[in-house]
């Protein structure tokens, strides 16, 4: 929906408002002229209604408007004596329509001096959560929301079951586009993983101003531009549109290029303007090496330099077919003969528990070569171990998966570029070469009708031989180089795809261990409410907020035994 047809849409809620009511404002002593009048029709119900003026102000919050509508139809039924139960269940089901049968088909009496309080504990309980609710909505939505690290794309200043919090304010909230969406959840309900939202209508994207510009190297938290997966592999079949921008996958990466920055990667290091890219102290950026050891390389060996992200092979000799089931999710199996496999898994190998539970009868290869992920620092130091002969880092062949999908440019996930990362106000040269960069932007981000037709270029029916961007766009990687999908793969991301700045990690454990147990003793609690960003070593708070939660404990138990006193 647009602008305009929103305002229609208001205008439109103003006259039911107004047919709904105006008898009860004039039983509340109100002329009926004030049931018209946008806004000021609100702040006087408030009056009548004896709430807070500020609550007016909820009612035009994207997500918290919705749950603050109910709150006022009822509160309005209670008003004029409707004080069943129910009352408030029928004006909740009718989206408030009920307060016009009050209007129109009863006698309703209205009691300026009713009391606010909940008439049962019920009452009050369900008081308390909806309000709870209400002001958690609002903090998660516009200032700060809770994010966990899914995967290892970012590993080193980023682990996997790290939870963070979102800063929404540093680069400006962004007003919900989806209005119609359950609170505090994402793209689906929990448990059910039905979607959470409906996707019309939806509000023009608007912005409210941050206090900072996205700058090279900070890591941003954005929603996946290619979350339908259709624009991905230079597949561009079927519907775009396949979520609304704000409900698309949250996503976690480092922006290593800002608008109007031309970038270029070579053997996987990035270059910016020509220079190569100065990463801060906490970032440790990662390859895939090919590791070689005419002896044979033990694993317990390679745990002498990383715990990550290395391949292990066992050999399993299966006695039964519900042991071969049970191990099936763990690894790639290759035959050897009869119930004899090769298991080829991750650096987690097979579970210890999973191995008792059959008695399994299984060894470890002592592989001669082993792909292991590796920082630069720990690569050289694995060169120099009497072990191994040598250590080669992986370098990719050209891909047609790389962005912008064209197999002439020959580029891959270590060697691409230069490209150039649109600015906001810039204009580029549109022609056949060039198209493949920008498709995307164009028509997708941007909105226009585009059409290629032999070498002439059509932007919303017109020949075109330039375009000038909307908005800026960012060039968001993974410091993890050989195992992150990133910009390499979709492109640019906009810059109404992005969410908020990551600024604490609150809590982390190891979220790849086996057992509920496991986790509970891997638990890094050096890392609990630790600073994200910046250079150095991260700024740790936890002790300041554990003593703050012991002030609260000793506080909250002093005040009730004062008041049982």
């Amino acid at each position: 929906m647009t602008f305009t047809e929103w305002f229609i849409f208001f205008l439109v809620i103003q006259v039911i408002h107004f047919l709904g009511t105006w008898k009860l404002y004039v039983k509340a002593g109100r002329k009926a002229w004030e049931a018209a009048i946008p806004i000021y029709n609100g702040i006087v119900l408030m009056h009548i209604i004896n709430r807070p003026k500020w609550w007016m102000i909820l009612l035009f919050i994207p997500i918290v408007n919705l749950l603050m509508f109910p709150v006022i139809w009822i509160e309005t039924i209670r008003t004029f004596g409707f004080y069943k139960k129910t009352d408030s269940l029928l004006v909740i089901v009718t989206l408030g329509l009920y307060i016009f049968y009050i209007n129109y088909a009863t006698d309703a009496t209205y009691n300026a001096e009713r009391s606010l309080k909940p008439r049962s504990e019920l009452g009050e309980w369900v008081s308390s959560i909806t309000f709870a609710i209400i002001a958690a909505t609002l903090v998660h939505t516009y200032f700060m929301q809770p994010f966990t690290i899914p995967t290892s794309s970012l590993e080193k200043s980023l682990l996997v079951g790290d939870y963070l919090f979102v800063s929404k304010f540093h680069y400006g909230a962004r007003v919900p586009s989806t209005v119609i969406a359950a609170p505090m959840v994402h793209d689906s309900l929990p448990f059910t993983g039905t979607a959470s939202y409906l996707k019309k209508p939806q509000l023009p994207y608007m912005r409210l101003p941050g206090i900072q510009k996205i700058k090279n190297n900070d890591i941003v938290c954005f929603n996946w531009p290619a979350d339908s997966l259709k624009t991905m592999w230079g597949d561009n079949s079927g519907e775009y549109t396949y979520k609304p921008v704000d409900k698309r996958t949250n996503y976690v990466k480092r922006c290593v290029g800002i608008a109007g920055d031309s970038l270029e990667l070579k053997d996987g290091y990035v270059y910016i303007n020509g220079k190569k890219n100065e990463l801060p102290y906490r970032a440790k950026i990662q390859f895939y090496y090919k590791v070689y050891s005419s002896k044979g390389l033990s694993t317990n060996k390679l745990l002498r330099y990383t715990n990550k992200e290395f391949n292990r092979k066992f050999i399993i000799d299966f006695r039964t077919q519900n042991e071969l089931k049970a191990y099936q999710n763990y690894g790639a199996f290759q035959k050897i003969k009869d119930n004899k496999f090769y298991v080829s898994t991750g650096a987690n190998g097979i579970p210890q528990e999973l191995i008792k539970v059959y008695r399994s009868n299984i060894s470890e290869v002592k592989l001669k070569e082993r792909d292991v992920n590796l920082t630069e620092s720990l690569a050289e130091k694995l060169r120099k171990d009497s072990d191994v002969d040598s250590v080669i880092k992986v370098i990719h062949t050209p891909n047609n998966a790389i962005f912008p999908h064209v197999e002439e440019l020959g580029w891959s996930q270590d060697n691409f570029g230069p490209i150039y990362i649109p600015k906001k106000g810039a204009t580029v040269k549109i022609d056949a070469k060039s198209l493949p960069f920008y498709e995307q932007i164009i028509k997708n981000y941007e909105g226009n009708d585009l059409a290629a037709v032999g070498e002439d270029i059509y932007i919303n029916g017109e020949k075109a031989d330039s375009y000038t961007f909307k908005q800026d766009y960012y060039w968001l990687m993974g410091d993890n180089r050989h195992n992150s999908l990133d910009a390499r793969y979709w492109g640019y991301v906009p810059f109404d795809h992005v969410l908020g700045k990551p600024v604490m990690i609150w809590f982390s454990w190891d979220a790849n261990a086996a057992t509920f147990g496991d986790k509970l003793k891997s638990i890094r609690w050096n890392r609990m409410f630790t600073t994200v960003g910046g250079d150095g070593e991260p700024v740790s708070y936890r002790y300041v907020v554990f003593g703050l939660i012991a002030l609260y404990i000793g506080y909250s138990f002093y005040k009730g035994n004062k008041k049982k006193a």
